[in-house]
């Protein structure tokens, strides 16, 4: 194989156990320039997942009425009859990992025996928190343990035989304390170990094959223990095909989320008008400025922007910790920990469950919405990651940013049940989910300040999530080279906020972003766990020879 660092991929430091392949990485692409504009795609991932979306946003935008008809039912149609196995998944991959962790594998170093890390801790967790939660924290920082509260306190309500309130297991009907709790509890399990197990077994895959085997950085590289030289041809393109339809539907999702915020916030602190319009133009006006960011590249752009955005989150999270109830938020961070091991059974079991539409509108959603999200994330991970042992790698990807999640829950999310139990404030439970982390922070000083961060926040997220998407996308559909053509990188940023955009204006609004996200992560549930086979083999092949 051609010396990976050809590609932008540089070799293994020290010892390392290399695939012997023949294969060239680039080998089946296709260069060329028009108008003086230079092109190096991968044929044929790169014509087929163009064509597909391009399909796709002319037929949404031609007919909205029907397409929105078909969001629906997908959604349902998979939400329903796969929940079990989204929830199964999950939990495989959280064990996988911890397995990792304790087992003589994690002494893996990524990068070669001799591999020295790229990145300082403060850089490499500023990228990961801001390409890999950072829009879903601000959106559902406060609505999510707001709306989980307020469905346990109201208790189960049965039709018909089958439970129609949102709560999640049995409830805590009047019971505001234990209703708490079991909000916290569950707003935990969406955003702590789970998640954060799903990013880490991408990243691990990609990073371990490509810097430690000398493999290009798709995600078929990922499975040659189990295909062999098979990942070249018609295997490899499907998996790297879903890879690419997952990411980007999983990122439009985020966008959407993002911008109808942005358009929350800037309504309260401007006045400017709520509505399709808006979010729109939102979406324009954030892509152009990704696009400068992608122009500017990963040190230059997406690095920068993530530390100053990690700046900006501690300073609004220091901030309401501070001027809130300060006592009772660190008592609620404690007692959210606690109730979330105690109710981790439950919450992680894939059968009997009577709590039908917490298990299938959350959490089957959100297994599916960051498994659509891994091979963005996971791949971005890979990319900052040389240099790690595999058990500090997956220490610091799965348990650290568990944590800070439960922090940011715990705040913003305790704080808003802190103004309704206590003080008595709803405006915030009676709020649109958009508007909620506005409402919040109205009830406390500075109000036009911190919502005005707020705001920033979530542009900035939306441009570091944008940017870090079609990075990886480009990567993937140029055959593995992390230095193709800049224009192609504009191609997928570009059309990133079309499908955002279209998705937002066809019949379903968000739902139909929810619809496609779950739709996509479903094939891709398959293609991970099969991962898990195959990064073990890598592990264990790599500990045998190194």
């Amino acid at each position: 194989m051609s010396d990976a660092a050809n590609e932008g991929i540089p070799p293994p430091d020290g010892k390392a156990d290399l695939i012997d392949t023949d294969y060239e990485i680039g080998q089946d692409n296709i260069e060329g320039s028009v108008l003086s504009v230079g092109f190096d795609i991968h044929n044929p991932v790169f014509g087929i997942s163009a064509t597909a979306v391009v399909a796709f946003v002319f037929y949404t935008l031609a007919l909205p009425e029907q397409s929105g008809s078909v969001f629906t039912w997908l959604f349902s149609t998979v939400t329903k009859g796969f929940d079990w196995f989204f929830v199964t998944a999950a939990n495989i991959f959280v064990l996988f990992c911890l397995f990792l962790i304790v087992s003589p594998l994690g002494k893996v170093r990524l990068g070669g025996k001799d591999a020295t890390a790229d990145y300082t801790y403060m850089g490499w967790f500023s990228m990961l928190f801001a390409a890999g939660m950072g829009i879903g924290l601000m959106f559902y920082g406060v609505s999510e343990p707001l709306s989980h509260f307020t469905s346990s306190l109201g208790g189960t309500t049965v039709e018909n035989g089958m439970r129609t309130d949102w709560a999640p297991l049995g409830a805590a009907g009047g019971d505001a304390s234990e209703a708490m709790r079991l909000g916290m509890a569950a707003t935990i399990f969406h955003w702590g170990l789970h998640p954060w197990a799903i990013y880490a077994v991408v990243g691990l895959a990609l990073a371990l094959f490509s810097y430690n085997k000398g493999l290009p950085l798709t995600m078929r590289s990922a499975f040659y223990p189990l295909l062999g030289e098979r990942i070249w041809g018609w295997p490899g393109h499907i998996i790297d095909i879903l890879a690419v339809f997952a990411t980007l539907f999983g990122l439009a999702t985020s966008l959407g989320f993002g911008a109808t915020q942005a358009n929350a916030g800037l309504n309260e602190v401007f006045g400017l008008p709520m509505g399709n319009t808006t979010e729109v133009l939102l979406i324009s006006g954030i892509t152009a400025v990704a696009l400068i960011s992608v122009l500017r590249g990963l040190d230059g752009g997406v690095k920068i922007l993530s530390e100053i955005n990690m700046g900006l989150a501690f300073l609004l999270l220091a901030f309401v910790l501070l001027v809130g109830p300060t006592l009772s938020i660190l008592g609620i961070f404690g007692s959210s920990l606690l109730a979330y091991v105690e109710y981790l059974p439950q919450l992680a079991n894939p059968i009997g469950r009577d709590d039908t539409n917490f298990l299938q509108g959350w959490t089957s959603f959100y297994w599916a919405w960051w498994i659509s999200w891994s091979p963005f994330v996971g791949m971005f991970i890979a990319r900052v990651s040389r240099g790690r042992t595999v058990r500090e790698f997956i220490t610091c990807v799965l348990l650290i940013p568990s944590l800070v999640c439960v922090l940011w829950m715990s705040v913003f999310g305790g704080i808003a049940i802190t103004q309704v139990v206590q003080e008595g404030y709803t405006a915030a439970q009676d709020a649109e989910l958009p508007l909620q982390l506005f409402k919040v922070l109205q009830d406390l000083p500075l109000t036009t300040i911190t919502s005005l961060i707020g705001v920033v926040l979530v542009i900035v997220f939306f441009v570091t999530s944008s940017d870090s998407g079609s990075l990886v996308i480009d990567t993937i559909t140029a055959g593995g080279k992390v230095d193709a053509p800049v224009p192609q990188r504009v191609f997928w940023c570009i059309f990133e906020g079309a499908v955002a955009i279209v998705l937002l204006l066809s019949a379903g609004g968000l739902g139909s972003l929810q619809s496609m996200v779950i739709s996509t992560g479903l094939p891709f549930t398959v293609v991970l766990l099969v991962m898990c086979v195959a990064i073990y083999r890598g592990l264990k092949s790599e500990r045998a020879n190194t």
